[in-house]
């Protein structure tokens, strides 16, 4: 049933459209896809590879290969750089950074091309979000939480990106007293989509990109 409400939160797909069978998660097929289905951008995860390049890649092990200590051509990864050329005026961005060493890089790459539909660097770790803001503070970040202990680091947060699990109407109202929008994941069923939203999250992530946008418009 369609959300019946003008405050509909962004609506973005996880790694794409995850829940696709036909297309894998992470590629520039499956985020075409998943704007194919009317969501306003995708949530990805980058990593490094040996070679030193910026990887699309969830896992730190892929088809037997450490990702981290094989080459990005050896890998057959789509790179950073790719997805911003294709989707940077098309989509909301979630650049999440699975690990350390890539922060030049990616200031580097949002600088030659600059989202245009908005955008955050994510991150579960704070110290890659504290050396994003040292070279570029005018770069949105966005911290996630999978347990409601986990500190932030000291920075200004354009996001608080907690697992759908922990939030309650209450902590959303704190994160928003913050002064931080509320970004939450991976949600896949639209009673609990209704209910976030009702909350009043600002962004909602989920695997099933078709379901997403049928809940809200």
């Amino acid at each position: 049933m369609t959300r019946a409400n003008d405050s509909v939160p962004l609506l973005l797909g996880h790694r794409g459209a995850r829940a696709s069978r036909h297309i894998p998660e992470n590629t520039l097929e499956s985020f075409e896809l998943c704007l194919q289905h009317g969501c306003d951008g995708f949530e990805f995860d980058v990593r490094r590879s040996a070679d030193g390049r910026a990887v699309i890649c969830h896992d730190s092990v892929l088809g037997g290969l450490e990702v981290a200590r094989t080459d990005a051509e050896d890998l057959r990864l789509p790179l950073l750089e790719q997805v911003l050329l294709q989707f940077s005026t098309r989509a909301f961005l979630d650049i999440e950074l699975k690990v350390e060493g890539l922060e030049k890089q990616l200031v580097a790459a949002l600088r030659t091309h600059p989202p245009r539909r908005g955008f955050v660097v994510s991150s579960f770790l704070g110290g890659v979000l504290s050396a994003v803001n040292r070279l570029d503070a005018g770069i949105p970040l966005g911290f996630l939480y999978d347990q409601k202990e986990q500190q932030p680091p000291a920075v200004a947060l354009a996001y608080s990106v907690p697992h759908f699990t922990l939030l309650t109407g209450e902590f959303v109202e704190q994160f928003h007293k913050a002064g931080s929008k509320v970004m939450t994941w991976t949600v896949n069923r639209a009673e609990d989509m209704h209910r976030l939203a009702d909350y009043g999250v600002d962004a909602i992530i989920s695997d099933d990109t078709e379901l997403l946008v049928q809940a809200f418009r």
